[in-house]
């Protein structure tokens, strides 16, 4: 029998992903001036979001009961999982503009899965700002805010960031599958993955108790950074987030990622085309 070749095989989806995601930065890395300059102005934005909480902070002692370098836990941790999940699952809530051009009938014909073409259709490198300040911030903050290390919360530390991405990537592609029943829903979608990313980068304490409860139970911000910092600077936390919260992040983003396939499957069944 004649062998096979490699053409003749089917790609796996992990080939897929780093053929997609791999093309995506090679034509970024073509422009490096452009590149640079939107580095900056991530890192810029970064700096600025966190001024309006130091200036808050200069004016009082503590915030929601934390001082300055442990909001600034709350604040790198939040901003590294953000910019990580906004890299690779950014460009889902756009969905609406591929549907209103009718570019989303040419995704499904293709041999790839709608989801990884709509999440890598723009693999902005310049999120790699954010990411970079929310690092540092997070690494140093914890170091000045007193962070005695042990085993479990060393792994709580390193876990964290990458449960709030995925949290975040989670609340992305359900903002991007309700647009398949709101074709012009960005910005109402933008409300939950937006809005809760200046949630999850604010100490939860700040926040009336019934909006506590609906950004810690119905949209898991509060899970992202801030019950992580109390877990990890063993601090009391309020009202519905205690302290051992800060571990129930990996365990939201399963069932967030759950819910959001289930929506996203259902969006795409129901999808007929841009004519209706």
């Amino acid at each position: 029998m004649a062998e096979h070749s490699d053409a003749d095989r089917p790609v796996s989806t992990a080939r897929m992903v780093a053929m997609l995601y791999g093309s995506r930065i090679r034509s970024q890395a073509t422009f490096r001036t452009s590149f640079l300059a939107d580095l900056l102005g991530q890192v810029l934005i970064v700096g600025t979001e966190f001024l309006e909480l130091w200036v808050i902070l200069s004016q009082v002692q503590t915030l929601g009961g934390m001082t300055l370098p442990q909001v600034a836990v709350v604040y790198g941790l939040g901003a590294l999982a953000f910019g990580i999940g906004d890299m690779f699952f950014g460009e889902i809530d756009g969905l609406s503009a591929q549907i209103r051009s009718g570019r989303l009938e040419t995704l499904l014909i293709r041999p790839v899965p709608l989801l990884l073409q709509i999440s890598s259709l723009d693999l902005s490198l310049r999120r790699l700002g954010r990411i970079a300040v929310g690092l540092a911030m997070y690494v140093t903050a914890l170091g000045i805010a007193g962070f005695s290390p042990t085993p479990a919360t060393l792994l709580l530390a390193v876990l964290a960031p990458l449960a709030g991405a995925l949290l975040f990537g989670a609340l992305f592609t359900l903002a991007g599958a309700m647009q398949f029943w709101l074709v012009d829903g960005r910005e109402f979608a933008n409300a939950f993955t937006y809005g809760g990313n200046y949630v999850a980068t604010t100490p939860g304490a700040v926040f009336a108790l019934p909006m506590r409860a609906f950004f810690t139970f119905v949209i898991p911000a509060t899970l992202i950074a801030y019950a992580p910092t109390l877990a990890l600077l063993d601090l009391p936390g309020p009202a519905l987030v205690p302290t051992w919260a800060g571990w129930l992040g990996l365990p939201a983003a399963v069932l967030a990622w759950v819910i959001a396939l289930m929506l996203w499957r259902a969006g795409v069944r129901r999808y007929t085309g841009a004519g209706g």
